[in-house]
């Protein structure tokens, strides 16, 4: 765990490593609030160890300090910037029990903000498991599970964490912190858990009927924010065949949905129902019905996607033929993909501060400073774990990085944890094949940055550059390094056109690239690099190079 304060809207309750902890019960850890708004300079202000209990669901975000190192800050030494070689500071039961993460409740001014369905808030408690020796991933993933959340349209009022070697097989986190979970529950007043991992169908069952209320896992949580989201013929069918795959082993039923359908005797004698030929023996169940359903409706929605697809081919390949470069951009949810798309194109398409905010692709057409054209492509939003049923449903939309010519990797410069965003990125460049493609690092939102991080971005990055699209700041370099990194034209050729052939001017303008230009009486004089097709156009107007 993390000794002190801690970056962004959530702290994790520890104490202090100067004193000693005394013994605690397997419950959750609650500490005075002081200890966590304190500032760490300040070692009079160390809370003690038996100081008293505050719930979480009751803090102020914006007390939270920021988790800068002081040796970053001053050049000093921080007392508690080591920990203990094992338990990072806490006792045997301490570091087993659940602990609740402070600042994990929702603003409703916030929510209103990014809500999209007027509809009643879900108040949900959120729960993860992480192993040991990893709280700053811990506390990252919660904190990006508190925004799904509210994406969703939920009102978070608690978070909670649990350290363990790996999930409960049973019930995600054990039968006796499910209990204290359920505590948690009620207390709140709560009417769904949503656990920050996917759960098998076992766990799910088993946890709901210890805790009384909904649970929800993280897949679950991001299909629905797709649903939410998704405008396109093609991103609905995609978004509901991921959901048909992740809902098809987990179907539940009783009463009604287990008994089964009437068989029977086909004649009128006494022994059957009369159901006919074809309906003697056990009957098929209610829910077996519906997952025959749900496989034929899967099958129908591969079908519609694959011919989707093959529109989407027949565009790429015009594109293709006319020798115009591609560039995709992609990177992590709301790191500012469709701004940047908007800065360099006027696209206008939809822009909030939301996760998943849009899903379906927008190409557009974009010019380098010296007139070359380009496609620029605006992909769906990655991020950590992403679902494997939305990567195999969005594998034709996700395509448009693997055949691109030079990826815009962007990621948000303000975030927590920028290099966890580009490796989960990559991970799933690797899974669709696009881990080849050229890169370009657009480390995005730097007006909002700390400029330690970003430099400390640009070393481990040798090739990125640093934008705001918000400000435009950084643009110029942008399109100053795309102009050296978008594939040139083939054919290189030298022309003499006359003052009538505007057009053919026009074009070599357009879709070549123009290394010199000269006017003379008999026409005009042009070094250019074209695409094969144009320079066969040109094939009556060579002339020796100059």
């Amino acid at each position: 765990m993390l000794a002190g304060p801690v970056r962004g809207t959530m702290s994790w309750m520890t104490e202090p490593l100067q004193q000693s902890t005394p013994s605690v019960s397997d419950a959750s850890i609650e500490l005075d609030p002081g200890a966590f708004t304190r500032d760490p300079r300040d070692r009079s202000s160390s809370p003690t160890s038996g100081g008293s209990s505050a719930r979480t669901g009751s803090e102020e975000p914006g007390a939270v300090q920021s988790a800068v190192p002081e040796d970053d800050l001053d050049g000093g030494q921080v007392e508690g910037d080591f920990h203990e070689l094992e338990g990072e500071g806490f006792e045997l039961e301490a570091r087993q029990g659940l602990r609740r993460v402070a600042g994990i409740r929702t603003d409703l001014e916030d929510v209103s903000e990014v809500e999209y369905r007027q509809l009643r808030l879900e108040r949900v408690v959120l729960m993860g498991v992480y192993p040991y020796g990893d709280a700053v991933g811990a506390l990252n993933s919660l904190t990006e599970l508190q925004a799904l959340a509210e994406t969703a349209g939920c009102e978070v009022l608690e978070g909670l964490a649990q350290r363990r070697e790996k999930p409960d097989p049973k019930t995600y986190v054990g039968s006796g912190k499910a209990a204290e979970l359920r505590d948690a529950v009620l207390s709140t007043g709560a009417d769904t858990v949503i656990c920050d991992g996917e759960l098998t169908p076992g766990q799910l069952r088993s946890l709901e009927e210890i805790v009384k209320v909904k649970v929800i896992d993280r897949t679950w949580l991001i299909l629905d924010i797709f649903a939410q989201h998704a405008t396109s013929r093609e991103g609905k069918a995609q978004v509901e065949l991921a959901q048909m795959t992740y809902m098809l082993p987990r179907l539940r039923g009783w009463g009604e949905s287990l008994s089964r359908q009437g068989g029977g005797s086909g004649g009128g004698g006494t022994g059957g129902s009369g159901g006919g030929v074809g309906t003697r023996g056990p009957g098929e169940t209610k829910i077996e019905t519906d997952r025959r359903r749900i496989r034929s409706r899967k099958a129908k929605l591969a079908a519609e996607i694959k011919a989707m697809k093959t529109a989407r081919d027949t565009k790429r390949q015009q594109r293709d033929r006319n020798a115009v470069p591609s560039v995709a951009i992609a990177g992590y949810t709301n790191a500012g993909k469709s701004s940047l798309l908007n800065r360099l194109t006027g696209a206008g398409v939809l822009v909030e501060d939301a996760l998943f905010a849009t899903l379906d692709p927008t190409v557009r057409k974009a010019t380098t400073p010296t007139g070359r054209e380009f496609t620029l492509t605006d992909t769906v939003g990655f991020v950590r774990r992403l679902p494997h049923q939305l990567v195999e449903a969005f594998r034709s939309t996700l395509e448009e990085v693997s055949g691109a010519d030079l990826v815009l990797h962007v990621v948000d410069g303000s975030h927590p944890d920028p290099e966890g965003q580009l490796a989960a990125v990559r991970a799933v460049f690797a899974d669709i094949d696009a881990g080849q493609v050229p890169e370009i690092v657009v480390i995005n939102k730097s007006d909002a940055a700390d400029p330690l991080v970003l430099s400390r971005l640009q070393r481990h990055e040798k090739h990125a550059v640093l934008v705001s699209a918000r400000t435009g700041e950084g643009l110029a370099q942008l399109l100053d390094l795309l102009e050296q990194e978008v594939p040139h034209a083939e054919s290189l050729v030298h022309v003499v056109l006359p003052y009538a052939e505007g057009g053919l001017v026009s074009r070599i303008h357009s879709e070549g690239e123009v290394l010199s230009e000269v006017h003379e009486e008999d026409g005009t004089h042009l070094s250019a690099r074209v695409r094969p097709a144009l320079a066969a156009e040109l094939a009556g107007h060579l002339v020796a190079a100059p």
